[in-house]
């Protein structure tokens, strides 16, 4: 049975890397400009695609404590080949917009349930201790595979557009059939979850945001780096081409050197947490993100990709570490759920804002709507932070 549990880092590792694998990522923005879409329209889907989510998240979390983590990974995957079908078919904004539904709805079930069942899947092992390092190494892993598909979304975008759409759809599918192999750690169960779930999950979120007063703290914190980290992700290829960067081929070699930024110091975060003093590391994270919106919109010169790449260096560490406070301190029957609020806030934040950065970089530029980001992000990280650091209390040691 030992045997069987452990394979599940394997298989976790491959349902991963088939959804970091996007060869469409590079080429998306260039995709949306062809077939008739501004800035404003990639965000304004994004938003809904994060708003569907949002919806979704805690449900598909307390669903997958309730009925297991490895059937909320089966639908999630299982949902992320059909998005990728519609994408592949689509050529207007409905289309897109669908295809986009659909990818959320099976994102909602696979975060939190990806990250329960792996943490679990320690415990079952005896083996919690390394979540931060398994946890990076997963990082590390998605982001080396998402460079080489920059790299070849670039050349296969050459052929035309919509080629990198086709072959994921194959990718996806690699990712279902993995999950469909995954072995259930008997660490959770919900007990009683199943006659009244709304009250169930009412019982996680008051535990979780109002009783937990360090991990309401660290869900605020974790959601709001999550959400400038995600805006960045959306924003920089329209950076690019602020900067006279158009070809698909430097779309996609700069995209793989941003992503293998974030690999390497993943691979390295469970070493660099012992290091640093863990409310020094949560000051470096707010100040590097905040620091890296202010320096790209101040500038419209290529060393403003040097500051991208120190943004996906810190976001490499950040990641990880965060997840790993946030674990400790969630009891194993509630953590899926608890990983789905974080996603959650993360989601409104980002579905929240973006439509009117998009708006901002469409009318303006895309430098203001960077400027604008960061001092967003700044206030709300810095109000967080210090509530975060001010309850005076020491993250468990796992």
């Amino acid at each position: 049975m030992t045997s069987n549990i452990e394979s599940n880092i394997v298989k976790l590792y491959i349902v991963k890397l088939s959804k970091w694998f996007m060869l469409f990522m590079p080429i998306i923005w260039l995709f949306y400009a062809e077939n008739g879409l501004s800035i404003s329209d990639l965000l304004i889907i994004q938003s809904i695609y994060s708003i569907t989510i949002a919806t979704i998240e805690i449900p598909s979390g307390y669903v997958a404590d309730v009925l297991g983590r490895r059937k909320a990974l089966i639908m999630g995957t299982f949902c992320g080949v059909i998005g990728m079908i519609i994408y592949s078919m689509s050529y207007t904004f409905a289309g897109f917009l669908a295809a986009a539904l659909c990818l959320g709805i099976g994102q909602s079930f696979i975060s939190g349930s990806d990250t329960a069942i792996m943490y679990d899947t320690l415990l079952s092992l005896k083996r919690s201790k390394e979540f931060i390092k398994i946890e990076g190494r997963t990082i590390s892993l998605g982001n080396f595979a998402e460079a080489l598909a920059f790299i070849l979304g670039g050349l296969l975008a050459e052929i035309s557009l919509r080629t990198p759409f086709y072959i994921q759809i194959g990718i996806a599918l690699i990712g279902f059939i993995a999950a469909t192999q995954l072995v259930e750690p008997s660490q959770h169960k919900l007990k009683g979850s199943v006659v009244n779930p709304w009250n169930n999950i009412k019982k996680i979120v008051i535990y979780a945001m109002i009783e937990n007063k360090t991990l309401r703290h660290f869900i605020f914190y974790s959601s709001i780096i999550g959400a400038a980290t995600l805006t960045m992700a959306w924003f920089s290829q329209p950076y690019f081409m602020s900067l006279g960067i158009i070809s698909t081929f430097y779309f996609g070699l700069i995209g793989a050197i941003l992503n293998i930024a974030v690999a390497i110091p993943s691979l390295y975060a469970h070493k660099i947490e012992q290091m640093i003093d863990s409310k020094k590391l949560l000051i470096v994270f707010l100040s590097c993100i905040t620091l890296g919106y202010f320096i790209m919109g101040s500038t419209t010169h290529l060393a403003g990709l040097l500051v991208l790449f120190v943004f996906n260096i810190t976001r490499g560490v950040a990641t990880p570490v965060l997840k790993d406070y946030m674990n400790r301190n969630i009891p194993s029957e509630m953590r899926a759920t608890v990983m789905s609020i974080r996603s959650f806030i993360t989601r409104i934040i980002f579905s929240s804002t973006a439509p009117f950065l998009g708006y901002i970089a469409d009318v303006y530029s895309i430098q203001q709507s960077l400027l604008l980001s960061g001092m967003i992000f700044l206030t709300l990280g810095g109000i967080s932070l210090i509530f975060l650091l001010s309850n005076q209390t020491t993250i468990k040691t796992a």
